[in-house]
């Protein structure tokens, strides 16, 4: 006996590309705090981060304000989730690099402890080593990291206070052009039998 044809429906599972939040900004990227204590131990200029934060709060701001009058309701909390997206995007992609140069600075160090290497040792007079350059940099990077910070910290802030809403990263779907491109050559190589 056969079994009667059923029919079922396939499920499509669209895959999203998560964006970048802003606790994850805050995860990556040094806080006030540690921006202080990495100027401070490197001699790096100090980073107004109140000023930079209620600076980037008012741009968000006066940019809606100028706005207003044009966008509706939905199109300036769509306008503002983007530009405040890029803003925690940029911050999140300085803390990554921060961090990464952090490992590499810590790396190098230890090598350079071990009095066996040659390589890792003081260059000439004047020249620093190549552990000290790397971990200048990441202090370069680490101050960098905290001023786009405080900017997505401003840009967020602005967000709640224009919209009414906490602001949330758009979560676009991946798009799999190769998918479409082999249905293509699919039908392309079954219609050479008709």
């Amino acid at each position: 006996m056969a079994k009667p044809a059923t029919t079922r429906q396939s499920a499509r599972v669209v895959q999203l590309r998560k964006g970048a939040t802003i606790e994850m900004v805050r995860l990556t990227c040094p806080d006030s705090a540690q921006a202080l204590k990495i100027a401070e131990s490197f001699g790096a200029a100090l980073v107004d981060s109140d000023g930079i934060r209620d600076l980037h709060e008012r741009l968000i701001s006066e940019t809606s304000d100028a706005l207003a009058e044009g966008l509706g309701e939905r199109a300036m909390q769509i306008h503002l989730q983007r530009i405040v997206g890029a803003f925690v995007g940029s911050a999140h992609g300085a803390g990554q690099f921060y961090s990464k140069a952090v490992t590499e600075a810590r790396d190098a160090t230890a090598k350079a402890a071990n009095d066996a290497r040659d390589e890792d040792l003081d260059g000439p007079v004047g020249y620093n080593s190549a552990a000290q350059r790397k971990r200048e940099f990441a202090a370069d990077m680490g101050v960098q990291a905290h001023a786009l910070r405080m900017a997505a910290e401003g840009a967020v802030a602005a967000y709640k206070q224009i919209v009414g809403d906490t602001w949330k990263p758009f979560d676009r779907p991946v798009e799999n052009p190769g998918h479409a491109l082999d249905r293509k050559a699919a039908e392309a190589q079954l219609s050479a039998f008709d």
